[in-house]
């Protein structure tokens, strides 16, 4: 009887503390809202980093495959300076801490700024684009030289040979990587240092209102459990159908 009584009173515990930290006042619209502004800058940081990472990850494989042959002059120097800033932007970004590429864009480069959405898309765009050119140029360099050769023999000019045979290929190696670096990049994707209204923000206003921590964290918790395991089962189908792919 002692054992019934202490369930249902624990049962009342949670019960009022679950009533408190999301019924009451409608808190669990702002775990939405965090939610909704999470997959937001998640997704937009993605896009920005896919085009950045590509644009870096061909600058740099071409100075690697034809940078030495090319004749000195203006087109040369050019070109090394931009395959010199794109390996400085890489080594920066990859070499500091996410949270202080995010800190220095929010209070020194966008001082004047107070969409933190747009703030944060951009610190996390520009940070993933240095691991995304790292995914492209890994796969680009993994592709046979004898492709770029063929291409290149059947008329086709540089741009072409990497727009019709060799980026096909590339594209089908790393897309379970670049999926992977989604999912690294949605659990990231805590701005709330920068007063963005996001996920984990949402969990921290709740905790300080109500003075419940346990509640609202391991809510935030499950709510980024779900979305991972949801992401990770696709991108595991993604890698099935690419093998079935292969063996046919």
């Amino acid at each position: 009887m002692t054992l019934l009584t202490d369930l249902a009173a624990w049962f009342d515990d949670v019960k009022a503390e679950f009533i408190l930290n999301f019924i009451d006042k409608n808190r669990w619209r702002m775990l939405l809202t965090g939610l909704g502004n999470t997959l937001l800058i998640a997704l937009l940081a993605c896009l920005i980093g896919i085009v950045l990472g590509v644009v870096v990850a061909i600058l740099r494989t071409t100075w690697d495959n034809a940078g030495s042959g090319m004749r000195k002059g203006p087109a040369r120097l050019v070109f090394a300076f931009f395959n010199r800033l794109c390996l400085i932007y890489t080594t920066i970004i990859r070499g500091t801490p996410m949270v202080i590429q995010l800190l220095i864009m929010y209070y020194i480069i966008f001082a004047t700024s107070d969409n933190g959405v747009m703030v944060a898309t951009l610190a996390f765009g520009i940070n993933s684009g240095a691991y995304v050119s790292e995914i492209f140029r890994s796969g680009i360099m993994s592709i046979d030289k004898g492709q770029m050769e063929a291409g290149r023999s059947l008329g086709l000019n540089y741009l072409k040979t990497m727009w019709f045979v060799i980026a096909p290929q590339v594209l089908k190696n790393v897309l379970p990587t670049l999926a992977n670096e989604f999912i690294t990049l949605l659990k990231e994707t805590s701005a709330g240092y920068v007063a963005v209204s996001d996920l984990t923000f949402a969990g921290n206003r709740i905790r300080g209102v109500t003075y419940s921590p346990f509640m609202p964290l391991i809510a935030v918790a499950i709510i980024y459990l779900i979305l991972v395991m949801f992401l990770t089962r696709m991108v595991s189908k993604l890698e099935r159908r690419l093998r079935q792919g292969d063996n046919r």
